[in-house]
């Protein structure tokens, strides 16, 4: 599945770029909310959101674990006209799929892409 530009509507997380958030969702299930993996320059996180998303997972209470198949079936990335934003639904040890959602913004140059880490919370 490839990362479609249309403006109108959200689509399918593009197939390519599953692995990518697979190691960051890993990386912030293993306590690295800062994401102090080297991730060659493709991912990048401001020091207040990692902070945000350390004290918002911790208020509630659960813990998070590594993404699951069905996560690609409702996650969505929508184009922006020079980037895209996604939200990818995210998986608890105790619900399985839970109401928490990461966000991003994935930017692509030169099939590179760069991904911003945003947010996590229950929209």
């Amino acid at each position: 599945m490839e990362a479609l530009k249309d403006l109108e509507k959200a689509h399918p997380i593009a197939s390519y770029w599953r692995p990518l958030i697979c190691e960051v969702v890993n990386a912030i299930v293993e306590g690295d909310y800062s994401l102090s993996r080297k991730f060659q320059d493709t991912v990048s996180i401001p020091d207040d959101t990692a902070t945000a998303n350390r004290n918002y997972i911790s208020d509630y209470g659960e813990t998070l674990v590594p993404l699951q198949n069905e996560t690609w079936e409702s996650s969505c990335a929508q184009w922006m006209g020079d980037h895209w934003d996604i939200i990818i639904d995210l998986f608890t040890e105790s619900e399985g799929l839970s109401d928490l959602v990461l966000t991003g913004k994935v930017c692509e140059n030169n099939v590179k892409i760069q991904f911003k880490v945003g947010l996590i919370y229950v929209p």
